[in-house]
C-alpha cells in the first residue's frame, strides 16, 4: 500500500491536524499535503493546520470551532466568545457581533482559520467555561467598544451585579477585569455589602 493511502485511511472526517501530526504516517509529508488538499480530502484552515471536511445534509460540513482553535494553540485551556454572548445577561444589549475573541494563555492577534477569523486575546487567567459572572466583567471590559448606549447598560449592569453571588463576581472581576472595571466592581460590591448590613 503507498503511503498516500495510508495516510489517507488515517485521517478522520470532521478532524484537524496540525502538520506535525501527519507526519508520522508520511516520510514526504508536504508532498503528500499537498495532493490531499488538491484532491478534495483535506481543507487547509492556515499555515500548518489542515481539515478532514465531512458531509452533511447540504454538502461539506466547516471544522468544528473548538476542534480548530484546539489545534491551532495546541492547547485545550481557552475560552472562545463574542459581545453577543453580553445579549443572554438582559442588560439591554441586543447586537449582533460577527466577532469571535479566544481568550488564552499563549497567543495575541487576529487570525484567520479556514473562513472564520478570530481575535486571539492573551490573558494570565482564563476560566474553563462561559458563566454570567465573567460575561458582565468582560461586557464591562468591552463596554466602549459596544453599539448600544453606554450608560443605560451600566445601569442595568449594576442592577446585574446586585443579582448575583457577590464573592463569586468580586474574585471573577479581580481575575480578568482591567483596572477600571475591577473598581467599578469592588465599589459596587462594597456598597452592596454596606446596603444589606
Amino acid at each position: 500500500m503507498e503511503q498516500l493511502d495510508v495516510l489517507k485511511r488515517k485521517l478522520r472526517p470532521g478532524a484537524v491536524y496540525r502538520r506535525a501530526d501527519l507526519q508520522q504516517w508520511s516520510k514526504s509529508v508536504d508532498r503528500h499535503l499537498q495532493e490531499l488538499v488538491k484532491d478534495g480530502t483535506l481543507e487547509k484552515l492556515s499555515g500548518g493546520l489542515y481539515y478532514v471536511p465531512s458531509q452533511g445534509t447540504f454538502g461539506k460540513v466547516p471544522a468544528e470551532e473548538h476542534a480548530t482553535v484546539e489545534a491551532f494553540l495546541k492547547d485545550d485551556h481557552f475560552l472562545v466568545t463574542s459581545p453577543s454572548d453580553y445579549n443572554a445577561l438582559g442588560v439591554g444589549t441586543t447586537q449582533l457581533y460577527t466577532i469571535r475573541f479566544v481568550y488564552n494563555l499563549k497567543r495575541h492577534g487576529e487570525f484567520k482559520l479556514g473562513n472564520r477569523s478570530f481575535q486571539f486575546v492573551r490573558k494570565p487567567y482564563v476560566p474553563n467555561k462561559l458563566t454570567s459572572e465573567f460575561l458582565l466583567v468582560d461586557l464591562v471590559n468591552n463596554l466602549e467598544h459596544l453599539a448600544e448606549d453606554q450608560s443605560v447598560v451600566m445601569e442595568r449592569v449594576k442592577e446585574k451585579a446586585r443579582e448575583m453571588d457577590p464573592v463569586r463576581l468580586r474574585k471573577m472581576a479581580n481575575r480578568v477585569g482591567k483596572v477600571r472595571t475591577r473598581k467599578l466592581f469592588n465599589a459596587l460590591l462594597k456598597t452592596n455589602s454596606n446596603v444589606s448590613a
